[in-house]
């Protein structure tokens, strides 16, 4: 597999010292050299001296801390730079404020032939009452407007949008006065996102891999597909990290594969995999993640996408042809399908073989102990988001509204997974949860049910090296002599050896332990703050007036 990123490896030779170096290869390391694009060494002050004659630039950290870049393994790159540049609704609090804020929105885009925005979550909303498409219509005077909820698996939209959609009514979703999920969904977001313009497209993607850099972030998972976005946006964007500097993007494409032409199809897209957004259910917030009992809140149990034996055709076909499969699974009911489809292919190919494939799960929320043990068992990477269980966990919050509390506690238990070997990547799923590497971890560490918190070592493993395994790369997300040099450079207070609660397995935090320390993420303290982002030894990212000395 090749390395995603916009240039080549940068041929100079750096040293970095006077820092920490957040390193398995010597835990009290202070600097780091870089020679094309790798790490070469790590270790003391006294012995970078050494180097220090010998190489083409010297960086004096001032005690700052280096870390491997994280990688977010969920993202929706243009959706995300639009969220940057177009409305975003999660300041609502009420649906007047919501209007509010898009007929302010509406008057400075007159330009814009379709109107975008995100983040609107009516279950925090009085009466948790969305808005409706005559407020749209009002609101914008007729124009054409789409808003994906939160979660981005139902959307308001305008009747000016709704028009340009042949047989809207017709599709299974459609609802006239309440929102639109499932076909009619995704049938109305691509006539939207059909109307932006090239210039925009880019723009947005540029945008995200911006916003991503300069929070650390040194590669992120793509996850696109026909239900998702377009082919074109997706080459696109691998062509533009491609060309441009900035963090790498490797690239899922969300297609059901029955054969080897399909997966060849996947694979001249510029795919690693057909895995991401592959839809076996939808999501809880708007009632469609796929239950084996009916909502608390809703006298249905969700919506089911794919079968255990389309889910079996599909891991089969990828697995035979050398590509990674995955899904997207929130419920009960999905998560068992999967589990069901991936062993039906396993007892058909061979167990070593599906597990060799690193297949993966995005989300896998609602998991119990018999399906954690069998991801165990057929290798399953759980790709996860810990920042929906701060937006949406708790006895109070939208989980507990849709499935009660007693089942709201068992959702997302990352160390359960972590105990049976699961392996782990993170990400925010981006733009339904914001980009931010280290609010993520602090949310494993301090989940809000307590008995699925990890510590903040482990959380910090799966947000980097956990992000390059699920892709297959076991020589990345570390600084170690040999790896690519993907890091970042931040300006935090001291560093700690953290487990959040006494039931999160501990080791020692003795300094004679050797184990490296990391910032205090307890809930109120002051995230770390980026000053430098690397891809390949290539700079990405330097705030402004705070870099280190050179």
């Amino acid at each position: 597999m090749t390395d995603s990123t916009a240039a080549q490896a940068d041929t100079h030779t750096v040293l970095l010292r006077g820092g920490d170096i957040h390193s398995p290869a010597d835990p009290f390391a202070t600097a780091m050299v870089v020679e094309r694009g790798h790490v070469a060494w790590v270790g003391s002050e006294g012995a970078a001296d050494a180097f220090a004659k010998g190489v083409d630039e010297v960086i004096d950290l001032e005690g700052a801390l280096v870390t491997p870049a994280f990688t977010d393994a969920h993202v929706h790159t243009t959706s995300t730079g639009l969220s940057l540049t177009g409305l975003d609704l999660s300041p609502a609090r009420t649906p007047a404020g919501a209007l509010a804020l898009l007929r302010v929105h509406a008057a400075s885009r007159p330009a814009d032939r379709v109107l975008l925005g995100h983040g609107w979550d009516a279950s925090a909303w009085p009466g948790e009452r969305p808005l409706s498409r005559t407020e749209l219509d009002e609101a914008t005077g007729g124009r054409p407007v789409y808003l994906p909820r939160v979660d981005v698996h139902s959307a308001v939209a305008s009747t000016a949008l709704l028009d340009m959609v042949p047989r809207i009514t017709a599709l299974p979703g459609y609802h006239s006065d309440a929102p639109l999920t499932g076909a009619a969904h995704h049938a109305v977001r691509a006539a939207a996102h059909a109307a932006i313009t090239p210039h925009q497209r880019a723009e947005a993607q540029r945008a995200a891999r911006r916003r991503a850099a300069s929070l650390g972030i040194g590669a992120m998972h793509e996850c696109g597909g026909p239900d998702i976005s377009d082919e074109e946006d997706f080459t696109g964007l691998l062509r533009l990290a491609a060309e441009e500097p900035g963090p790498r993007v490797f690239g899922y494409w969300a297609d059901r594969v029955g054969d080897a032409k399909e997966a060849r199809r996947i694979t001249e897209l510029g795919a690693i995999g057909a895995a991401g957004d592959l839809f076996v259910d939808g999501s809880l917030g708007s009632h469609t993640a796929c239950l084996h009992e009916p909502y608390a809140d809703d006298a249905h149990t969700g919506s089911a996408h794919l079968d255990a034996a389309g889910i079996a055709a599909h891991v089969t076909a990828c697995t035979e042809a050398g590509l990674q499969a995955g899904f997207h699974a929130i419920g009960d009911a999905a998560i068992t399908a999967v589990v069901e489809g991936v062993r039906a292919a396993a007892e058909k190919l061979g167990l070593p073989r599906v597990r060799a494939a690193r297949h993966r799960v995005e989300h896998a929320e609602m998991l119990t102990p018999e399906t954690i043990a069998a991801f165990a068992e057929l290798g399953l990477t759980a790709s996860v988001q810990p920042a929906f269980d701060a937006a949406w966990g708790g006895d109070d919050g939208m989980y507990a509204q849709r499935l009660g509390a007693e089942r709201a506690r068992t959702l997302n238990p990352y160390a359960a997974l972590l105990r049976a070997g699961v392996p782990l990547a993170f990400g925010s799923d981006s733009p339904v949860t914001a980009l931010g590497p280290w609010a993520t971890v602090r949310a494993a560490a301090f989940h809000r049910t307590p008995e699925h918190r990890v510590s903040v070592r482990a959380a910090f493993a799966a947000h980097t090296r956990g992000g390059w395994r699920a892709i297959g790369r076991d020589d990345a997300g570390a600084l170690v002599p040999g790896a690519p040099a993907d890091y970042a450079v931040w300006r935090t207070a001291d560093l700690v050896v953290q487990a959040p609660d006494d039931r999160v397995a501990r080791w020692s935090t003795d300094p004679r332990s050797g184990t490296p320390g990391l910032p205090d993420l307890t809930p109120g303290a002051e995230l770390p703050v980026c000053l430098r982002t690397v891809v390949f030894g290539q700079t990405v990212f330097t705030r402004p007036d705070e870099r280190p000395n050179e």
